[in-house]
C-alpha cells in the first residue's frame, strides 16, 4: 500500500495511478452539503479539453493514466467530505469536524474490502 498526500492534484500522479491495482482519492466537495460523507466510483474521462498543470480532478488522472500508460486500477473510488467554505482559516467548521469520525471510518472499512478483494 502507497500513499502519497498532496494538497493539489498534478498530472504527474498518472505514472502511480496507473500502477495501482486500487486507488482511493479523498478530497473536500464544495458541491456537497457540509458535513456529508461520500464514496462514489470514479469513471475516467478524458483530456480533450485539456488539462490545468496545477490541478487536474480524480477522473481526469484516471484518464490520463488510461490514456498515456494504457493501463487503469481494478478499483478506483472517492471519499469526500461537504465542505461547505474553502476559505483560509485554521480549524475546520463543525459540520466538517463531526464529520471526519464517520469519514474515517468509511475510509477504514473501504480499505479492507479493497485488500479482501485483491486476495
Amino acid at each position: 500500500m502507497v500513499v502519497i498526500a498532496r494538497q493539489q492534484w498534478t498530472p504527474d500522479l498518472a505514472e502511480d495511478i496507473a500502477r495501482a491495482e486500487s486507488v482511493l482519492f479523498i478530497d473536500c466537495s464544495i458541491a456537497s452539503a457540509p458535513g456529508s460523507v461520500n464514496m462514489v466510483e470514479v469513471q475516467p474521462c478524458g483530456s480533450s479539453q485539456g488539462l490545468a498543470t496545477h490541478h487536474v480532478g480524480a477522473a481526469e488522472l484516471l484518464g490520463l493514466a488510461s490514456e498515456l500508460f494504457d493501463s487503469l486500477p481494478r478499483t478506483a473510488l472517492i471519499l469526500t467530505i461537504g465542505a461547505g467554505s474553502t476559505e483560509l482559516g485554521e480549524t475546520f467548521s463543525r459540520a466538517v469536524r463531526e464529520a471526519i469520525p464517520k469519514a474515517c471510518e468509511l475510509l477504514e472499512q473501504t480499505v479492507f474490502q479493497i485488500i479482501r478483494e485483491q486476495d
